[in-house]
């Protein structure tokens, strides 16, 4: 029997991607302006170590979308993602290491490859972005949440906020109690 994705697991999988892609975009732009740009800006005395922060940002990110493939299962487009970025880091490892050896001719061999494991996580990025609209239709067949809760939550924070106002200046400490009650009451009614 297989297992069914709820709705609030697929939001939770699409925010935790996007907040991934974010994260992911940073990285890539450097990597690429670094993969594309001259030999020279490989041999610079940074250059080893702002490759090892990038090759640890594709790590960690290549960690989150094997944990996105555990919730949605093998043979998706996440796990194409995933396998993309152990590609890319492994690739970024080789030429960090190539560049702290300050061997520049191999760097310049491992290049053409580390820039297609870059581009092989953008592939895998597009394929997912060509899923989304199926989630997306997915999303539009839930139904929208009613407006009673904010409109409620709204009333008794602004008649409990009045009355504080009002017994503060009129000394009536009932009254006052009354509205830290009413705005008590109107966080708790509704939560976003």
């Amino acid at each position: 029997m297989a297992s069914r994705v709820g709705s609030g697991e697929r939001r939770r999988s699409a925010s935790e991607l996007d907040g991934l892609w974010s994260d992911l975009r940073r990285t890539l732009v450097r990597l690429e302006a670094i993969a594309g740009g001259p030999a020279e800006e490989l041999d610079s005395d940074d250059a080893a170590e702002e490759l090892a922060r990038l090759r640890y940002a594709l790590h960690v990110a290549g960690e989150r979308a094997y944990g996105l493939v555990e919730a949605e299962g093998p043979g998706t487009e996440l796990e194409e993602l995933a396998d993309a970025l152990a590609e890319a880091r492994d690739a970024t490892a080789e030429v960090a290491d190539s560049v702290e050896l300050g061997d520049g001719e191999a760097t310049a061999e491992l290049v053409p490859e580390w820039r297609g494991a870059l581009f092989r996580v953008r592939l895998a990025r597009l394929r997912l972005d060509r899923r989304a609209p199926a989630a997306r239709r997915a999303r539009d067949d839930e139904p929208e949440p009613g407006l009673l809760g904010p409109l409620l939550s709204l009333v008794l924070t602004v008649i409990g906020a009045s009355l504080v106002v009002l017994g503060a200046a009129v000394g009536a400490w009932p009254v006052w109690s009354a509205g830290v009650a009413a705005v008590v009451a109107g966080v708790l009614c509704w939560r976003p």
